[in-house]
């Protein structure tokens, strides 16, 4: 199986500095490239003299990660990508167990592995943990992390099963389902791009797996980190994309739901005195009015699948039923 091991990479020079080093010591036989987005630092000169064996391929712009990587993978001849951020320290053999699954169930279309904190490794780490759900008004959740809350890591995700959507931090799949989804949705840009791939996959019958016995560690928010008043704008945003894309049933009960439901956080940045954040969430529900009539186009081509959520509402049961563990 020939496979490629693609990072993104947007003036992410220091990083590439740090974790490159772990992803060419470990990764044998898999092909390894960096797309670099139009950066502007010096990461270009730094791969072409530190790893000249590394393949690089430049975008003309920075289309962030759905248009970046969708350029980038045309041009990559393979049977898996592995979508890797700059920001993740891969561990001995961890293609070993995803290449088998691969190889031994045709039926397995992507692949997500633990990810597990890179400051505090003993530690889930947001953005995947053991692997990932939604709910019914479309909130993400993991095994190992819901909402804030990170459980420690004592192999109780060292199996294999299947999941809802996996991280684009570490995101295994084969070339033949990325190029009948189309790829990623690039007016995401970056942010809840791999849940709608992965939700069109399962709404397509594709099928999306964790393999807990491949490791990595992610820093997370390296590039756009939490207190960045876009990053919430383009979670909101494009969790409404999302949902209005791929939801099964009764669409304006859901979005009506969780419209209100975004409000209410929008009240708690207010009162938080997170005045930036209380206004992202407002460009964002502006946004996805004006993007209404296209998404909802879109959701008439996209197939629709019931039992998509595993809970009614994964709020209720973390804020009103303490339920804080997976």
């Amino acid at each position: 199986m020939k496979i490629a091991v693609v990072i993104l990479n947007w003036n992410g020079e220091q990083l590439l500095q740090q974790f490159l080093p772990s992803v060419t010591q470990y990764s044998e036989g898999a092909d390894i490239y960096v797309a670099d987005n139009a950066s502007t630092d010096d990461s270009i000169n730094f791969l072409t003299k530190t790893f000249p064996k590394i393949k690089i391929i430049k975008n003309k712009t920075n289309g962030g990660y759905a248009k970046g990587y969708n350029d980038a993978l045309k041009h990559i001849d393979a049977d898996v990508f592995c979508l890797l951020n700059s920001d993740i320290e891969v561990t001995p053999n961890w293609l070993t167990p995803i290449i088998k699954e691969f190889e031994t169930n045709i039926n397995t279309d992507i692949i997500q592995p633990k990810i597990l904190d890179y400051k505090n490794k003993s530690q889930f780490e947001y953005a995947g943990a053991g692997g990932g759900f939604i709910d019914k008004y479309g909130y993400a959740y993991c095994r190992g992390r819901i909402f804030d809350t990170l459980e420690k890591d004592s192999d109780q995700y060292n199996d294999t099963t299947p999941i809802f959507w996996a991280s684009g931090a570490c995101f295994f799949i084969r070339k033949s389902t990325f190029e009948s989804l189309n790829g990623f949705d690039e007016s995401y840009f970056a942010h809840f791009e791999e849940i709608d791939l992965c939700w069109r996959a399962f709404n397509s019958g594709f099928n999306t797996k964790y393999v807990g016995t491949s490791t990595v560690y992610h820093v997370g928010g390296a590039t756009l980190n939490a207190t960045n008043p876009k990053k919430t704008y383009l979670n909101f945003r494009n969790n409404l994309f999302t949902i209005t894309k791929n939801a099964d049933g009764f669409l304006f009960g859901i979005i009506f739901i969780r419209l209100t439901l975004d409000g209410i956080a929008g009240l708690k940045f207010l009162l938080s005195l997170k005045f930036a954040h209380c206004i992202a969430v407002l460009k964002a529900h502006f946004s996805f009015y004006m993007h209404l009539p296209r998404l909802l186009k879109e959701r008439k081509r996209i197939p629709k699948k019931k039992n998509y959520y595993q809970t009614t509402s994964i709020v209720w049961s973390y804020f009103i039923k303490k339920r804080t563990h997976y």
